[in-house]
């Protein structure tokens, strides 16, 4: 992993007892022995997590953190990133990105070969004109490794979370996300997102929680990006996935 997040105890255990109360309250508060992608798009935070616990009596236990980036409202067919608990199924199949630059010189899914996890459709809160409700294609997935993925701390999304590349590759190569594909896998089915070279752990989850702490300031824990990498942001940042 090449962008951690030094992420203090008391705050991993505030977004271990958020991650409870959002699994609580989609029918999920026993959840155990898998993992959980959390996300906190609160524009003074912009982090993800990845969470595990034994039985449903243990508290939810931190395995680390990264910077990503969300939705950043104010332009057309911009979302705000939405709230809730997202699960990851073949019934919305992963793919992978071309690495092929949009007319802005961007590779808005990353370098060729990034995998893109699917979280299907659902409704997102329109950023723009009257605002309102709309569908959405939600999505998880790499950015632009030069030129966004520096960026990475701030909202610049249409809507989806973008992530490192390492991070993208962490969790398709063990699989972190991977219960529903590898079950698929394992029935016979031919799952070809899935790579040859993976080393699925045991425990793999199906879940992508998103929050919003309402943070006022910015954690000493998850810094901005530097203002020098700031202040060379494309005009194009926010026009990609």
């Amino acid at each position: 992993m090449t962008r951690r997040l030094n992420v203090p105890d008391a705050a991993r255990r505030a977004y271990g007892t958020r991650l409870q109360q959002q699994l609580a309250a989609h029918g999920l508060g026993g959840l155990s022995k898998q993992y959980v992608v959390l996300v906190d798009r609160a524009p003074n935070v912009q982090a993800l997590f990845i969470y595990f616990r034994g039985n449903p009596s243990e508290s939810w236990r931190m395995l680390g953190a990264s910077p990503v980036a969300t939705g950043l409202p104010g332009r057309y067919e911009h979302f705000v990133t939405p709230l809730g608990v997202f699960e990851h199924s073949p019934r919305n199949m992963d793919y992978r990105a071309e690495g092929t630059m949009n007319e802005n010189g961007i590779r808005g899914y990353g370098a060729r070969g990034m995998r893109i996890f699917d979280f299907g459709w659902t409704d997102g809160e329109r950023g723009w004109g009257k605002g309102g409700v709309s569908p959405m294609r939600f999505q998880m997935h790499a950015t632009d490794p030069d030129k966004l993925e520096p960026l990475l701390g701030i909202r610049h999304s249409k809507g989806c979370v973008r992530i490192p590349g390492s991070l993208d590759a962490f969790l398709d190569r063990y699989g972190v996300l991977d219960a529903d594909y590898e079950a698929l896998a394992d029935s016979g089915d031919v799952v070809r997102v899935l790579s040859p070279e993976r080393e699925a752990m045991p425990w793999a989850g199906r879940y992508l929680v998103v929050v919003d702490s309402g943070s006022r300031t910015r954690p000493a824990w998850a810094p901005p990006p530097r203002p020098d990498v700031r202040a060379k942001m494309p005009d194009a940042a926010d026009t990609a996935d």
